[in-house]
């Protein structure tokens, strides 16, 4: 059940992933990590599909994660990857290369290696107030100041390390997602009693904005990879270590998990710069938007280029409201350079 419930979640995250980081390249930079970034992107209906997939994957997650434990659901979600390069493929209407095969095989391989040396178990449904707290702490304080140094920087060191923010921040999310889980057992006004789901929608917003700062930030490959990689790391870290659950130990089992996990990271990488994920519908390939930037994908910055006159009174009232929330955004511009996952 879990099993299943996880493979189904990362093909509809794969799915999420693709439409929304094509509708979130296209705004503005100066949105970044800004709530007029989400009011900017509702307007788009290839994002809104990619919220509803969104929706439905974190349904089949919660059920994996309510039948199995964090370090076997996690890692799994990881192939989501896999199902995110074909449907990249389709509609960039491109045939797959030899390192869309290699990459997958590396993923493949390295995913049943790990579980099959892990034997991943359930470990306990909840930890202690005090675990709560450490667990919190050391994913949001480090979340947060990766989102900062994101925001500060440009082009892919801005990305990355928006998409490390939000790695670590969906991996705390996955352990209270496991909680609520939990909570639910005994009945709906009993988890809703506890703090445990409002700090997961909390979470989770937070998640979502770094997120979409990170596709928004530039091409795919600039992204997708950190963020596939951190987040499974980071629910094995707190799975084995906040809730006990069993990961099988010992020189030999250490070696082959370690190298499983590094296959993974290795094919990931191999996808997520693959020129059949790279690249965009209409575009060939390697085409340029900044000097010196390979295979980046051509923005266009329409909170910048567009007469005042001439722009959508939404598009204005939006950036009105982030020029509301932060006056330096009208003085300093955006802090990113023009430049595609979720």
């Amino acid at each position: 059940m879990a099993v299943l419930a996880a493979l189904g979640a990362a093909v509809l995250y794969a799915l999420a992933s693709v439409l929304q980081q094509r509708a979130a390249a296209e705004q503005p930079l100066e949105r970044a990590l800004r709530v007029g970034l989400l009011m900017g992107l509702v307007r788009r209906r290839m994002w809104l599909a990619g919220i509803g997939a969104d929706i439905a994957a974190f349904v089949l997650q919660f059920v994996a994660l309510s039948h199995g434990s964090l370090v076997l659901v996690q890692p799994l979600l990881v192939s989501g990857l896999l199902f995110a390069v074909p449907l990249s493929v389709a509609l960039d209407r491109r045939r797959p290369r030899a390192v869309d095969w290699t990459g997958s095989a590396l993923v493949v391989a390295g995913l049943t290696l790990f579980l099959v040396v892990a034997q991943p178990g359930r470990g306990r449904a909840d930890i202690s107030g005090n675990a709560w707290v450490a667990l919190l702490v050391l994913t949001v304080a480090p979340g947060v100041l990766l989102a900062l140094g994101g925001r500060a920087t440009r082009g892919p060191l801005a990305a990355g390390l928006l998409a490390t923010s939000g790695g670590v921040v969906y991996g705390a999310s996955a352990a209270l997602t496991k909680a609520v889980g939990h909570l639910l057992d005994a009945g709906v006004v009993h988890a809703l009693s506890a703090w445990q789901p409002y700090a997961l929608v909390v979470l989770g917003l937070g998640g979502m904005i770094v997120v979409q700062s990170a596709f928004q930030a530039g091409p795919l490959a600039w992204s997708l990879p950190t963020l596939t990689v951190v987040d499974p790391v980071v629910s094995i870290v707190i799975g084995a270590v906040a809730f006990g659950e069993h990961v099988t130990t010992g020189p030999l089992s250490s070696i082959l998990e370690v190298a499983g996990l590094a296959a993974v990271v290795a094919g990931v990488f191999a996808l997520a710069r693959s020129p059949s994920v790279r690249g965009r519908a209409g575009q060939p390939d390697g085409q340029v938007d900044d000097p010196g930037v390979h295979g980046t994908t051509p923005r266009v910055d329409r909170g910048r280029t567009a007469a005042p006159g001439r722009r959508d009174q939404p598009e204005a009232a939006v950036d009105a409201l982030d020029a509301g929330a932060s006056p330096r955004s009208v003085s300093t511009g955006p802090m990113r350079s023009s430049k595609l996952s979720r």
